[in-house]
């Protein structure tokens, strides 16, 4: 079973049984020990998840963390869990995390309540556990890329040099993202600056900024609607004769391919990641249980119901560099390189708009033309 269906399944029950009283222990039992399981690590295996862990050293003195994700024998998460009603802003709860983190090897902290967890490290300063979460995943709601950050911290993908780059770059992300919120609905001096500078010849007076803070609103919110628009419109436009010579022509390129022996294919660990990745993106608008694989010498196709004809994209990893290839509305075929498998995340909107094609008979602009993908 993939992550997210395990996720959505935790979920599910989280809905049935949050109404109840719930204490702490039974939070852990019933929301968080099964999300520790569907990262892949074994709850009932003391070296690997060990419950009530006190590490050797005097400052703790008998305080206890509640879960430690251990790796030959030394902590690589600490995991510190309150009950589900209670709200993770309190700052004794970080506080406690904060001193857990700092007297232990561990490089990663979580703090759960069993509905939303926030993942710590030590950005800032190393061995000292940040103020702010560079990650935080809701059970409840979380999108396919929540999905794909939430896998870093799986057994069987855990690396923690990586993951602290990522950490670095989740962080600095959702930074800006709050900056970019707070200026588009009360954008700052220095932010009305900018663009009056950018189109006003005159010197830029306090009373300059006063007029251009309403003009600059007034931008951003017809800048947003346009898009949009743009958007529902491009969905909206069909081209028949464009569909039928796709379809055709996807079909007779995947016949042309299948007829190689079997035993000379073999599918590989990172095409399968691949697959699972575009059932994350794709889930938005398709049963996935319609999406198939066909694995060929040349390529990794990724199809509907089984059918070649039905072709949604194609994994190209065989060669040194890497490819995502998508019919497009002249039935030919759309590779866009991708430096890791994190770049179809890049091709998402065309993978939705191909399903889209194939059971509602539409194009969008976005595939009309292989130039566009490229």
């Amino acid at each position: 079973m993939d992550l997210i269906d395990q996720i959505k399944t935790i979920a599910q029950n989280i809905e049935k049984i949050k109404g109840g009283s719930l204490n702490e222990q039974a939070t852990k039992n019933s929301f968080i020990m099964p999300f520790i399981e569907a990262l892949g690590y074994d709850t009932r295996d003391p070296f690997e998840v060990f419950p009530e862990f006190t590490a050797d050293i005097p400052v703790l003195k008998n305080d206890k963390v509640d879960y430690a994700i251990l790796s030959n024998d030394k902590p690589i998460i600490l995991i510190e869990c309150k009950c589900f009603q209670d709200t993770l802003d309190n700052i004794k709860h970080t506080a406690q995390l904060h001193k857990y983190f700092q007297n232990t090897e561990a490089r990663f902290g979580i703090l759960t309540n069993g509905i939303v967890y926030r993942f710590y490290t030590d950005i800032d300063k190393s061995h000292v556990m940040d103020t702010k979460p560079f990650f935080e995943f809701n059970v409840l709601k979380f999108s396919d890329s929540d999905i794909h950050e939430l896998k870093r911290f799986s057994k069987a993908n855990f690396d923690p040099n990586s993951l602290n780059d990522a950490a670095q770059n989740l962080l600095y992300t959702k930074e800006i993202k709050r900056l970019m919120t707070e200026q588009l609905t009360n954008p700052s001096p220095d932010f009305i600056k900018f663009f009056a500078s950018q189109v006003y010849s005159g010197r830029i007076m306090a009373s300059t900024v006063e007029k251009f803070t309403e003009i600059t609103k007034v931008s951003l919110k017809e800048f947003i609607n346009e898009r949009i628009a743009e958007r529902l419109k491009s969905a909206m436009d069909s081209n028949e004769q464009a569909d039928f010579m796709a379809t055709e022509s996807a079909g007779l390129n995947e016949q042309s391919e299948i007829a190689v022996e079997d035993d000379l294919i073999v599918t590989t660990e990172e095409e399968l990641e691949g697959f699972y990745i575009v059932k994350a993106i794709l889930r938005e608008v398709i049963d996935v249980t319609r999406l198939q694989y066909k694995d060929t010498q040349n390529y990794f196709g990724i199809n509907l119901d089984g059918r070649v004809s039905q072709t949604i994209c194609r994994l190209r990893f065989n060669s040194s560099k890497k490819y995502v290839g998508i019919i497009d509305a002249s039935g030919k075929e759309a590779k866009k390189e991708i430096a890791n498998l994190d770049g179809i995340y890049g091709v998402g909107e065309f993978l939705k708009d191909r399903v889209i094609h194939l059971t509602n008979g539409k194009y969008v602009e976005e595939l009309r033309t292989i130039e566009e993908i490229r």
